[in-house]
């Protein structure tokens, strides 16, 4: 039996037209989803409520598409209730440790889910973040890093804390919805080489409807943290809604899931932008699951990726780097 507060994303991707799969034996290391149980969260307004274990891999095997290793993406899931605020947010690490140890059983199918993960800690603490750091390693061998938002002015308090990064071998995340904090987060990444440095999401809210002035910011900002050698930049996120804006193919919008060649004919000059920007030895295609979940299905956003990589030409080498050798080395994890 289903869960009820899932059932109307679940029926609304229920109506769309099932696409053959693409190159069903790639291997795909999915770098970025989330799990989450936000019954009882109000202010989230994510259409899939609950996303644990059994859900995210009735996605995968639905799909058909090989996804052999996942990444769990900060998202305030499971904090402890209580102990020292700054150590709360562990609890999503040893939330999400249990769902990697309920995956390594087989029970669930063969994909690795969460063997690299990354949660948060509070850099402002500047030393003091250590403890926080060390917790979570202590929590899972699988962390990798965490994701937090950066101060504009980049103070010495929160730059003692990101140095700790580079000291235990984390990876910084980051995404906002305003693209043009790209150049700060460039500046930051210049300023510890050693750290690397994920851009979430293309960067920004992607608008389908941007005028040639919003076009021409966020190529600028695109191009100023792509000059960074030690960036990374994850593809994907274009298909989801920001706070109270949603998408035309948002599941409000739309009566039925757009097929992932309406959604190459929509999306595909920001998508080659970043890649170009980046090159795919630091370009990695993301789920961003459940989130884009409310415009898109498993199925068809990976079938939508491997058409962007057939449109741009991309070598054998270049698809084994942007479906999963990318996320590897980011996140140290054994590539297929």
């Amino acid at each position: 039996m289903g869960i009820a507060e899932n059932a109307d994303i679940e029926n609304w991707i229920a109506q769309e037209t099932l696409e053959e799969v693409l190159e069903p034996d790639l291997p795909i290391i999915d770098p970025h989803h989330h799990l989450w149980d936000l019954r009882g969260r109000s202010g989230m307004g994510f259409r899939q409520e609950v996303y644990l274990c059994e859900e995210i891999s009735r996605d995968i095997a639905g799909s058909g598409h090989n996804i052999v290793q996942t990444v769990f993406a900060q998202c305030g899931a499971f904090y402890r209730a209580d102990g020292p605020e700054e150590m709360r947010c562990v609890g999503e690490t040893e939330f999400v440790h249990g769902i990697a140890a309920m995956s390594r059983s087989g029970i669930y199918g063969p994909t690795r889910l969460c063997t690299g993960i990354f949660c948060t800690a509070d850099l402002r603490l500047g030393d003091r973040a250590a403890a926080v750091l060390e917790a979570h390693l202590h929590a899972s061998e699988y962390f990798r890093g965490v994701r937090t938002a950066f101060p504009s002015d980049l103070n010495d308090a929160f730059l003692k804390g990101f140095a700790l990064l580079e000291k235990y071998n984390l990876s910084y995340d980051n995404w906002s919805p305003d693209f043009t904090r790209l150049p700060r987060l460039a500046d930051l990444a210049d300023k510890f080489p050693g750290v690397t440095v994920i851009v979430n999401h293309l960067g920004g809210r992607i608008d389908p409807a941007a005028d040639d002035s919003e076009l021409s910011t966020w190529r600028s900002a695109i191009d100023a943290v792509a000059a960074c050698s030690n960036t990374v930049m994850k593809l994907g996120g274009a298909q989801m809604r920001v706070g109270d804006w949603e998408p035309p193919y948002h599941m409000h919008q739309t009566d039925a899931p757009w097929s992932s060649d309406a959604f190459l004919d929509q999306l595909l000059p920001r998508y080659q932008y970043a890649l170009e920007a980046f090159g795919p030895a630091r370009c990695m295609f993301e789920s961003n699951f459940p989130v884009d979940k409310d415009c898109i299905s498993y199925r068809t956003l990976w079938n939508l990726f491997k058409k962007i990589a057939r449109e741009l030409g991309l070598s054998e080498a270049e698809k084994r780097d942007v479906f999963s050798g990318t996320a590897a080395r980011a996140y140290r994890l054994t590539a297929p």
